[in-house]
């Protein structure tokens, strides 16, 4: 308890006055860190689904995409960017930097998915489950068509960590993929 305790006190010291929501977080169990970062995840998840679907409903695919597309290039940037800050990861760290960044993005605390085929120079990235498309499915409604938005948002994710990494889709709707998994990706390293 009297770790709880001194933890309580740096929060009390390092956060300023009225940062409930911050300093409540010190006194959790790690099974409820876990739970909240979780809950945290399908709420960003469901704000992203449902500003999608009112752009769709308003705009029409086309444009809800095209503004998707467009807002995907700039927050998965700045995931990158957080992400590496959080773990002290220079930019430049190649494959291995880019297959652990991976793991830390929201979608992995959502999604199952993994990176295989793992080198130096190479991996493949693959979404075995897809909140998104597995809901579509359930629904009865066709894939939702994401392969345009995700060239983006991986192609940009990956040149974050490292300029060098080139990014190539794999498969992704509305193009046909195995059942296996949605999307996959290719990473490369090019040469200097």
């Amino acid at each position: 308890m009297t770790h709880v305790n001194n933890l309580q006190e740096i929060a009390a010291v390092s956060q300023p006055a009225g940062d409930e929501g911050i300093q409540l977080l010190y006194s959790l169990s790690k099974e409820e860190l876990v739970r909240i970062i979780v809950d945290d995840a399908k709420n960003w998840l469901a704000h992203d689904g449902v500003w999608f679907q009112s752009l769709e409903q308003k705009y029409g695919m086309d444009v809800a995409v095209d503004i998707d597309t467009d807002a995907w290039r700039l927050f998965t940037v700045i995931e990158a960017k957080r992400i590496m800050e959080r773990l002290s990861i220079k930019p430049g760290g190649g494959i291995p930097a880019l297959v652990e960044c991976l793991k830390h993005r929201f979608y992995a605390r959502l999604n199952l998915q993994e990176s295989v085929e793992v080198s130096e120079t190479r991996a493949v990235f693959r979404m075995l489950d897809c909140r998104v498309q597995s809901a579509r499915k359930r629904k009865g409604l066709p894939d939702h068509p994401c392969k345009s938005v995700g060239i983006v948002e991986y192609s940009e994710f990956a040149r974050t960590i490292d300029p060098r990494i080139v990014t190539r889709c794999l498969a992704c709707p509305p193009d046909p993929h195995p059942e296996e998994f949605w999307c996959a990706w290719e990473f490369t390293l090019k040469a200097d």
